[in-house]
């Protein structure tokens, strides 16, 4: 959910996307209008502390919510996930990276 000074959010597609091949340490994740990189440990750290790695920031938002913010010059997003979702996600990066792989 894409979080907004209005008196709604909404939900928006974000796609978080993860190859083991290019970029074993980091994230990408692509919204509506832009996409960035970080590292997966600053997702990690974030979920339980926040945590800052150039234009991305991370915390905990309650005991079940995660909010991440990407800045760039043409301003601010701020995006909320489901921390379970995200812990989840992370886990299957890690499975990803170190499963064998056949060409």
């Amino acid at each position: 959910m894409v979080v907004t000074d209005g008196p709604l959010s909404r939900p928006v597609p974000v796609a978080l996307r993860y190859d083991p091949g290019t970029e074993p340490g980091a994230v990408r994740f692509v919204l509506p209008g832009g996409s960035w990189t970080c590292p997966r440990t600053l997702l990690e750290t974030g979920l339980r502390a926040p945590a800052h790695d150039g234009d991305v920031d991370v915390w905990p938002c309650g005991r079940v919510q995660t909010v991440v913010e990407f800045h760039s010059p043409e301003g601010t997003s701020v995006v909320q996930f489901d921390s379970s979702a995200l812990r989840g996600f992370l886990r299957r990066t890690y499975t990803a990276a170190t499963a064998p792989v056949t060409r």
